[in-house]
């Protein structure tokens, strides 16, 4: 089988730099071209002396035509409005896109000027593209890949970590109708890498090192793609209330959710939905009954592991936690699963499967 060619946009910030890695260590995909605006014409190993020896290549800028010429498909790493500068054009040129930024997540380009202070300027892709969650979406995935084996270049939203693991935590109860009401609370924190290269006051390390704390709170523009979602897998208009947390961690993400049970509901109950609506999928684990995850148990991984128990002491609710590495599955490899999809390859085709043991 012939190579699939990958360019990666943004190649510099750390979730291109492990899109970077990942590619280089597919079997079915080639890294031939990686860019970065500000260190264009710098090898990719001098930015990133691991690569020594194992990738050559000099980042360019990130030119449409170039890109079209060089890749068959394009993973972009990129902060929101970036994305909508470069894919438009990307599309018509015949690559398929695989985003990572918030772009072209949300269904509703109204609700993205709102959340992100800027317009959306091509609302016209949204209705092709498809929310790149697998556990959810992936019917949609595979449609796009028949679309994508006909020749046509397609698009995928990556979703945010956050509300990966959020939607991980609570698609089971909601599915299965376990959970009532219309509100969902996620409490969640996040390794230090989730805030990007770029480093500013708060992600310092004088100021990050043994220290937790909230931020966002009450307007993360995390928020409306979560309720995106779980309104999707609830069928009624979901609420959100999400507070993202700050740890003193490089890499690793623990969002625990809180829903209110429906009546009758026993704590059985809910170990049985999880476990069986994650029986099949290849990247996600339910733990037993009593045991929480942690996120040295998936970090560096494409990986996501789910606990549940049921607070039956008052108000009868469902506590759900999902942990999963930020870069991993809330950024890199869930990008790169989803491409498999796109691509017609294994789902799980390149993508590591355990945690490094210590």
């Amino acid at each position: 089988m012939e190579q699939i060619r990958a360019c990666v946009v943004g190649a510099t910030g750390f979730a291109g730099v492990e899109v970077c890695r990942i590619v280089l260590g597919h079997p079915d995909l080639e890294l031939t071209m990686a860019t970065d605006r500000k260190a264009a014409g710098t090898r990719l190993a001098d930015v990133y002396p691991a690569f020594e020896g194992a990738c050559d290549l000099v980042l360019s800028l990130p030119e449409p035509e170039a890109i079209a010429q060089n890749a068959d498909v394009a993973f972009l790493a990129v902060p929101h409005t970036a994305s909508l500068a470069i894919t438009p054009q990307l599309l018509a040129l015949g690559v398929t896109v695989i985003d990572l930024s918030a772009d072209y997540r949300l269904h509703d380009a109204a609700v993205y000027e709102q959340w992100y202070g800027t317009p959306h300027t091509s609302p016209e892709l949204l209705g092709q593209t498809v929310y790149g969650l697998p556990e959810l979406n992936r019917a949609g995935l595979l449609a796009l890949g028949e679309r994508h084996e006909k020749g046509e270049a397609v698009l995928v939203a990556v979703p945010g970590c956050y509300p990966t693991a959020t939607a991980l935590a609570a698609i089971p109860a909601l599915e299965a109708g376990l959970a009532t009401g219309d509100l969902v609370i996620s409490d969640a924190i996040s390794g230090v890498s989730g805030a990007g290269r770029t480093p500013n006051a708060r992600t310092h390390f004088c100021h990050a090192n043994e220290s937790v704390e909230a931020y966002g709170v009450a307007h993360h523009r995390h928020t409306p793609e979560i309720e995106q979602t779980l309104t999707q897998v609830a069928g009624r208009e979901m609420n959100v209330v999400f507070t993202p947390h700050l740890a003193p961690l490089t890499r690793g993400l623990l969002a625990t959710v809180y829903m209110t049970a429906a009546d009758g509901v026993t704590a059985n109950d809910v170990q049985d939905a999880y476990e069986r609506r994650y029986a099949n999928e290849a990247l996600v684990s339910t733990l037993p009954a009593g045991h929480m995850p942690q996120t040295s148990s998936v970090a560096a991984t494409a990986r996501a592991q789910v606990g549940v128990a049921l607070d039956d002491r008052r108000r009868r609710v469902i506590i759900a936690s999902c942990a999963i590495d930020n870069l991993g599955k809330g950024a890199a490899a869930q990008a790169m699963q989803c491409a498999n999809l796109v691509l017609g390859l294994p789902e799980t085709q390149g993508i590591g499967a355990t945690a490094p043991l210590i």
